[in-house]
């Protein structure tokens, strides 16, 4: 190990390295995403199938992505150079923190109006309102051409606040925080709409087995959220991975993640559909189920303007989590590879996004007929993001370390101090040939290929 990587900052317990890994993983599409597809495609048939994607792509990426990280104690471009020196795979990081840069750009902006709702919450707006006006609040607060970047900013400086104190006492400390405070509020909200009359509906649109939606295009849906849902592709698991400590388990890592991001994931859908049909409101998917029709739902249950609060907290809350992970991707590569301050990164790469992302609250309105593609300017990167470069980032990252590393390199880093890995074959198969395939169904599916 070089001299660097000896001064590297590092997590400095177990379940510090959980909680921001399970951070990175659980975001809003965990909470507006997984349930509303759940329910579409045959409930608890689809959740069989998902995690059946998870064990064939889900896992074997992540553990992948943690040993890459580990083994070169280097951020996601650093790593490739590293282990792969003088060939192009470094190309590869550069997906990962392009990834960063976009993704992080819009999800400021969605995170920005979570903190605006809560407000809205705290205010009681919703009160005696119908769900037309209701929707009319959302697009008239997302069309302004001040408030929603006033919001983002304000989330991208928390962001930038937490990542620029480093990893012990910046993203460990606060993800150690933060995700027990996501998990309480998440519990008081189930059992707030399992009390509901009416409440039944809403588990069985999630739960009961549906088996004849389990059609090919389910199927792709579960391969691709299984990809999407756990911070996969971008980098986020690699640098992480270079601040776990030879100690820790990998694998036993990277199942407990999994699990947790999976659980959080029903968790919400037990939250939210339950309510739901208890008002008898149609649900539907991505930002109008949570700043349309959940608001109209939180004004009519007694105390609603409470659990409407502590709705938006926890999305506020899952987003900060994740954007943490997502800009530490970009700061860890302008301070180890142009060398500069972690400071000084962090606040270069707060300012960037958060100037891309300006550009993209304003394609909500003032400039949502300035199209590139027929798309507008955040559409297009959440396309680009989605469809090319998380699904390239994933496959090249698996045959990476399914192909190009050493097996015994590999087996060094997954065994490390001991560590049993009776799994190690399976892994080994998985990574080589099925994650691979099933990721690039997923990236062909994306294009329109498939």
């Amino acid at each position: 190990m070089d001299k660097s990587s000896l001064q590297r900052d590092s997590f400095g317990s177990k379940f510090g390295v959980i909680a921001a890994a399970a951070g990175s993983a659980i975001g809003l599409g965990n909470i507006w995403k997984f349930p509303y597809i759940t329910g579409v495609y045959g409930g608890a048939a689809f959740i069989v199938v998902y995690l059946i994607c998870i064990v064939l792509i889900g896992f074997p990426l992540m553990l992948s992505e943690f040993l890459i990280g580990r083994k070169a104690q280097k951020n996601a471009i650093g790593a490739f150079k590293k282990l792969a020196p003088n060939t192009p795979w470094f190309l590869t990081g550069w997906i990962g923190v392009a990834a960063a840069f976009v993704i992080l750009s819009f999800y400021g902006v969605v995170a920005g109006w979570c903190m605006e709702y809560i407000f809205k919450a705290a205010a009681n707006t919703f009160a005696g309102q119908s769900p037309d006006q209701i929707g009319g609040i959302f697009g008239g607060f997302i069309s302004s051409a001040s408030k929603p970047i006033f919001w983002q900013i304000a989330f991208m400086a928390l962001t930038a606040w937490i990542v620029v104190a480093g990893i012990k006492d910046g993203i460990e400390k606060y993800s150690k925080v933060l995700m027990p405070m996501l998990l309480v509020i998440i519990i008081i909200l189930d059992i707030r709409a399992i009390t509901l009359p009416g409440a039944e509906d809403g588990l069985a649109f999630l739960f009961k087995p549906d088996w004849s939606k389990i059609t090919g295009e389910a199927v792709l849906a579960a391969l691709g959220h299984a990809f999407f849902s756990l911070s996969l592709g971008m980098g986020t698991m690699i640098t992480y991975g270079s601040y776990i400590s030879k100690k820790e388990n990998l694998g036993e890592t990277a199942i407990q993640v999994t699990i947790a991001d999976t659980s959080i994931a029903l968790l919400a859908g037990i939250a939210i559909f339950p309510a739901v049909f208890a008002f008898g409101i149609e649900p539907n998917v991505g930002p109008g189920l949570v700043f349309v029709t959940l608001p109209n739902v939180f004004q009519q249950m007694p105390y609603g303007h409470v659990f409407g609060i502590l709705f938006f907290v926890l999305l506020a809350v899952a987003a900060l989590t994740s954007s943490i992970s997502i800009l530490e991707v970009v700061v860890a590569y302008f301070a180890e590879d142009l060398k500069m301050s972690r400071k000084k990164a962090t606040i270069i790469a707060a300012l960037i996004i958060t100037v891309i992302g300006i550009f993209c609250s304003l394609s909500n309105g003032p400039l949502a007929e300035a199209k590139l593609f027929g798309l507008a300017f955040m559409d297009l990167l959440i396309w680009c993001s989605d469809n090319l470069l998380l699904p390239l980032g994933g496959l090249f990252i698996t045959l990476f370390a399914g192909w190009y590393m050493k097996r015994s390199s590999v087996e060094e880093e997954v065994k490390a101090e001991g560590v049993k890995a009776g799994y190690f074959g399976a892994f080994i198969f998985l990574t080589k040939f099925v994650a691979p395939i099933l990721i690039a169904l997923v990236f062909l599916n994306g294009i329109g290929l498939l």
